[in-house]
């Protein structure tokens, strides 16, 4: 199975869970440019991944994922997601897939609602360490799911 690097992302995630509420403050970055602390953070984490399309003190979004600090839930009913996407709540930070492809994870651990809510019969694989199938979901389906551990995912 060939993953894509830009998923140190559950590393990524456990970070940006970490500091829950970010400041939108500046610093300035070797090369001079101002960058936000969020930015940084995930710069961090996401090192050997591409550079972000957009960078706010609330988000980073890269091409087919936004990273966000995660919404106040209940469950998967209250995870906003929308048409063609693949949501989900880990540590503290929500995902939202919405590109076909391979992401690779570190350690993604807990528990947390998920919302695929992908074009119906759309498939979601979540892999072990191994490249093992560790489950399934089948578009439209919602519920809890257990990340002990996912070490990588395919929306599609």
């Amino acid at each position: 199975m060939n993953l894509v690097k830009p998923a140190a992302l559950l590393l990524a995630a456990t970070a940006l869970a970490a500091g829950s509420t970010v400041a939108a403050t500046a610093a300035d970055s070797p090369d001079g440019t101002r960058v936000t602390s969020l930015q940084q953070k995930a710069g961090q984490v996401l090192a050997d991944a591409p550079k972000p399309l957009r960078v706010t003190a609330d988000a980073v979004e890269y091409e087919g994922l936004t990273v966000t600090n995660a919404p106040v839930t209940k469950g998967a009913q209250d995870l906003a997601c929308g048409y063609g996407h693949l949501c989900m709540l880990v540590n503290g930070t929500k995902f939202d897939f919405y590109k076909c492809q391979a992401w690779n994870l570190t350690n993604w651990t807990g528990n947390g609602p998920f919302t695929n809510n992908q074009t119906p019969g759309t498939v979601a694989k979540f892999f072990n360490k191994d490249g093992s199938v560790r489950w399934t979901s089948t578009a439209y389906e919602a519920g809890t799911a257990s990340w002990d551990p996912i070490w990588s995912l395919r929306p599609c």
